[in-house]
């Protein structure tokens, strides 16, 4: 092998060394993001189903709630009248 060739190998050879060493930190810093993504969507879960139970809660309430404000109107317009 010439000097010139030698010199090629040498810097490809350090080239490739730290593209093995910046992709290797890469993918670790992927990974991490990818486990705190996660969590992040299961506690948005969580949310949304808290949210959607609460939100099921209303609307099982508001049939009786209508129908108490109802009455309640009535009542307010048998009030006045008399």
């Amino acid at each position: 092998m010439t000097t010139t060739e030698t010199v090629l190998l040498i810097v490809l050879s350090v080239f490739l060394a730290i593209f093995l060493g910046l992709a290797i930190a890469a993918a670790v810093a992927a990974i991490k993001l990818l486990r705190e993504a996660k969590k992040v969507v299961v506690k948005a879960e969580n949310v949304v189903d808290t949210v959607e139970s609460a939100a099921g809660m209303v609307k099982n309430a508001s049939g009786p709630i209508a129908t108490l404000r109802v009455l309640k109107n009535l009542i307010d317009l048998i009030a006045r009248k008399k």
